[in-house]
């Protein structure tokens, strides 16, 4: 039996070299594999397939629920699965985040820069978020450089029932930005 899958209204965005665009089955492999690997132990991994598969459903649940979430980020040149980046503001979360996982193959070359700008610009431009803020664990140091990239400041901490200890880092408002960083 084939299964439809469900769609709610994702909306597509793009950057010089990027698709932010809806999952797809074809992400999951990608997105599990990343999931089982101890790089995910930033953000709760590493885990079994199948809560791979819930994780990737929380992450359309979350458009659903609240209007805005994570994009499949894929490379315009080659079609590759890139990562997940959006926003972000599950229960027990202390605001509205903007958030970046990127598969090790996307690594050192701005994707991440690139897709969260475009998140953060929809953020401000098309939903109106007055500020965010980028929850990061504190041994994550790649994510803390993007976010300093980005012109965020460390604000705080945050301790999550789950994920322990994590740093608040609050972006510029959007009022701050010019140019493509607004």
């Amino acid at each position: 039996m084939e299964l439809q899958p469900y769609t709610t209204t994702i909306p597509r965005l793009e950057t010089a070299r990027l698709i932010l665009r809806e999952y797809r089955q074809s992400d999951f492999d990608a997105f599990a594999d990343f999931y089982a690997t101890p790089r995910s132990r930033f953000i709760g991994g590493p885990t079994p397939r199948e809560l791979a598969w819930r994780a990737l459903a929380v992450h359309l649940g979350h458009w659903a629920l609240r209007g805005f979430g994570f994009w499949a980020v894929e490379e315009k040149s080659t079609g590759l699965f890139c990562g997940h980046v959006g926003l972000w503001h599950p229960e027990g979360w202390p605001e509205p985040e903007v958030g970046w996982v990127l598969m090790a193959a996307a690594e050192g070359r701005g994707v991440a820069q690139e897709a969260a700008l475009a998140a953060r610009r929809h953020a401000y431009r098309t939903l109106n978020w007055p500020t965010a803020i980028s929850m990061i664990d504190p041994g994550n140091t790649r994510s803390l450089r993007l976010a300093e990239r980005m012109g965020c400041r460390h604000e705080g901490d945050f301790t999550h029932v789950r994920l322990g200890p994590m740093q608040v880092w609050r972006h510029p408002a959007p009022t701050a930005l010019t140019g493509d960083d607004t």
